[in-house]
């Protein structure tokens, strides 16, 4: 395209302090966020629950969910100024051509002469970036596990398992990081200016792909997936599925709670075969009408086309990125503000462009958010057109309640960072009229009374 090719001269300009305005763009978003989480955090303050909750949840569960919500809160600002700390090293120290330099010494070292190109140390280097990245962010990462979520009671995991989990991840990074980046980067080198139409359709047939064996080879390394035993539970979901076509290929229940005490329940699978994974935490602490209710709000997504419509989406950003990335590829004062002169290595433009590309991405994630809270008021009521209404509302307010969710939420910071409406609002759209306060079952208060604490999900997907 004449306008990428035009673009991309105007932007090759000697001397343009690329650094600064990355370091900036990166300092910005930090300092907007704050801000974001300042306003979030005086809501966190209030001691009554918004008037929709106030005949649904206790006193005390209120005051754990805000007090949870500080916590999350201030661990959040700490962390992001870590990350800013993190950004601003690397950048001043010259930590990227210096791993750059690092990674093609080791090949010539220890690689026959065939894996001493560009593709063979953009694999090192990525994979060199991606441990040290990991190992930076190790401590964050086992505050939160173990000190923040465990004491407010949803951390199962041992330290074993955590080590385990990271081990297993790194191998995964290992087997599937060398074919895909070079890959990518073959296409781009043998494709020419024209090469993100290329990019773009090897990137969709990827996400097939990965559609495909993530249940198979993926999600088994981390996960047990059994078959839903036979029972109401399974007929009720099987009469569901029947009745709107989805193409149900198996129902699986998932060991959710050897790490957490987190639930929900999702769908995956190709258009023709779908499969229905449920946490073994959802049924335990949930009647089976409301299971099977917020089977119906997950099918209501399928049957409303929202997931083809975020795959389309998904494509179309896909694109956007790949053919921008094309203005930035060849990019001579880019890579020499961050001290590449001699090389200009694909991967590490594309790094650099992510960068670059941040503000823009979060205007589109703005953006998405919207489209996601209106596809979930969306889905909510097809699950009320089924006759769920009572069972849904229920199931939210129990997992509001196991989850210490925030009940009310500012609305700047809930534009920006949230993709499902808040409690109150899903339950004002349901016409919900409270009556009294929902009861978790019986197991689910004796393992609270045990613990001194309460249930969590994981994963807000419902």
């Amino acid at each position: 395209m004449d306008i990428l090719q035009r673009l991309a001269r105007f932007l090759d300009r000697p001397l343009f302090p690329w650094k600064k305005l990355i370091i900036g763009f990166s300092v910005a978003q930090f300092l907007f966020e704050g801000v974001l989480g300042i306003r979030q955090y005086r809501v966190l303050t209030k001691t009554k629950p918004p008037a929709v909750l106030q005949h649904e949840v206790t006193q005390e569960v209120f005051d754990k969910s805000q007090a949870y919500g500080r916590a999350k809160a201030k661990f959040s600002l700490i962390n992001g100024l870590y990350g800013q700390i993190q950004n601003f090293a690397f950048y001043h120290f010259d930590v990227l051509p210096k791993l750059w330099s690092w990674s093609g010494n080791l090949l010539l070292r220890f690689a026959p002469t065939r894996f001493t190109g560009e593709i063979s140390q953009s694999i090192v280097f990525i994979l060199a970036f991606i441990f040290i990245h990991q190992a930076v962010s190790l401590p964050s990462s086992i505050y939160q596990t173990f000190v923040l979520e465990e004491k407010f009671g949803f951390n199962k995991q041992t330290p074993k398992l955590f080590v385990t989990d990271m081990i297993k991840s790194n191998l995964l990074a290992v087997v599937l990081t060398p074919p895909i980046l070079a890959g990518f980067l073959a296409i781009i080198k043998k494709t020419g200016s024209q090469f993100f139409y290329y990019l773009w359709m090897f990137g969709a047939g990827l996400q097939v792909f990965m559609i495909t064996i993530y249940p198979i080879a993926i999600l088994p390394l981390f996960n047990k997936l059994s078959p839903l035993e036979e029972g109401k539970l399974k007929t009720d979901v099987e009469d569901l599925a029947k009745k709107l076509k989805f193409p149900l290929h198996e129902l699986h229940v998932i060991d959710g709670s050897k790490r957490s005490a987190h639930s929900n329940a999702y769908f995956f699978g190709l258009p023709w075969k779908k499969h229905i994974v449920i946490y073994d935490t959802l049924i335990e602490k949930s009647e089976t009408e409301e299971v099977v209710a917020v089977l119906a709000h997950e099918l209501g997504h399928w049957s409303l086309g929202h997931t083809t419509k975020l795959f389309g989406i998904s494509q179309a950003h896909f694109f956007y990125i790949f053919a921008l990335f094309s203005v930035f590829v060849n990019n001579n004062s880019l890579y020499a503000d961050f001290g590449f002169h001699s090389q200009h290595p694909i991967i590490v433009g594309f790094l650099l462009f992510s960068d670059i590309l941040g503000p823009a991405d979060n205007v589109i994630k703005f953006l998405m958010n919207i489209l996601s809270r209106r596809f979930e008021f969306q889905a909510d009521a097809f699950a009320n057109n089924l006759g769920y209404n009572a069972e849904l509302a229920a199931s939210l307010i129990k997992l509001q309640i196991q989850n210490l969710s925030t009940m009310d939420a500012d609305w700047a910071f809930a534009s920006y960072h949230f993709s499902h409406p808040i409690l109150s609002e899903r339950l004002k759209a349901l016409n919900w009229q409270p009556t009294k306060k929902v009861e978790i079952k019986e197991k689910v208060e004796e393992d609270e009374k045990k613990d001194d604490t309460a249930i969590t999900t994981g994963r807000d997907e419902l």
